[in-house]
């Protein structure tokens, strides 16, 4: 590893509300102080940032991931953790289908993922997660991003003003992809959260609910709440808040837990996937 190196950012953004593309960094040579805090408010100011063509062992991903915050470490139960997973430096997931001796060798459920937010369902969300891409598949699989800030910022005050102050109920089952499909796992996390949410770093509001993962709004009947939820999804969902990313071998992708929410896209089963995942842990509860 060379000294630490200083890098004129090409910050491209990607759509209107959100998504960056930060070229010509090679992240296997480690930027200097002020380059990453460049990083680090581009990433704050486009809430997704990819960096395309990279080349990176697992130690390149701890490192870079330490750049955002502390790592986190994989919470669902060790059991259900990918058999892969233990060759791995610690806090690194394989999300994969790919399987070896008829065994998955990672953690990635069939099918498209509806809208959600990463631990959501438990009382410290992950502030950050990282995707590596390894293998690709030739079509699908595409991951879309939802600007929360973008659908606070122009959801109907009659609507708003019902929910704002409230707090949300989330519900997962692990493995899950869409709400009750019992795909899931027995183990499960369960949390309440603001249905708006106050950034840390920036104080902006965000939408903190989803379609995946949220299921009640504390102190209201569901009579009540789930159109209520249903509005603010439909909202949040929007074409015009999302970007679309087209995985591409050697894409490095960053986004924010705290006012972003993501879906995935379906791919040909008989196709391998293979991504490196890490996170950066939350440091407080939302607010």
């Amino acid at each position: 590893m060379s000294a630490a190196t200083k890098t004129r950012l090409d910050v491209v953004p990607l759509s209107r509300h959100i998504g960056a593309e930060i070229r010509g960094i090679d992240l296997r040579e480690k930027p200097d102080d002020e380059t990453i805090k460049a990083i680090y408010q581009a990433w704050l100011d486009h809430l997704v940032i990819i960096f395309p063509e990279q080349k990176l062992s697992q130690e390149d991903l701890v490192r870079v991931t330490n750049y955002f915050g502390e790592q986190g470490m994989p919470r669902r139960p060790p059991k259900f953790f990918p058999k892969g997973y233990s060759s791995l430096l610690p806090g690194i997931m394989l999300i994969s289908n790919i399987r070896e001796n008829g065994e998955p060798i990672g953690a990635l459920p069939d099918g498209e993922m509806m809208f959600h937010h990463d631990m959501i369902h438990s009382e410290k969300p992950d502030k950050a997660t990282l995707l590596y891409s390894v293998e690709i598949p030739s079509s699908g699989g595409n991951t879309l991003f939802a600007s929360g800030y973008a659908a606070y910022d122009t959801l109907d005050p009659s609507i708003r003003n019902k929910l704002d102050g409230r707090m949300a109920r989330h519900h997962y089952n692990y493995g899950s992809v869409v709400k009750g499909d019992q795909k899931g796992t027995e183990a499960f996390g369960e949390c309440l959260h603001p249905v708006f949410r106050t950034h840390d770093d920036t104080g902006r509001k965000a939408v903190y609910v989803n379609r995946l993962m949220t299921i009640g709004v504390e102190g209201m009947g569901q009579t009540e709440a789930e159109p209520l939820l249903e509005a603010v999804f439909d909202h949040a969902e929007k074409p015009e808040f999302v970007y679309e990313h087209v995985w591409r071998l050697g894409d490095l992708l960053l986004w924010d837990n705290r006012c972003s929410s993501h879906a995935r896209r379906d791919f040909p089963s008989t196709e391998r996937r293979l991504m490196l995942r890490t996170t950066v842990k939350g440091a407080a509860r939302p607010y």
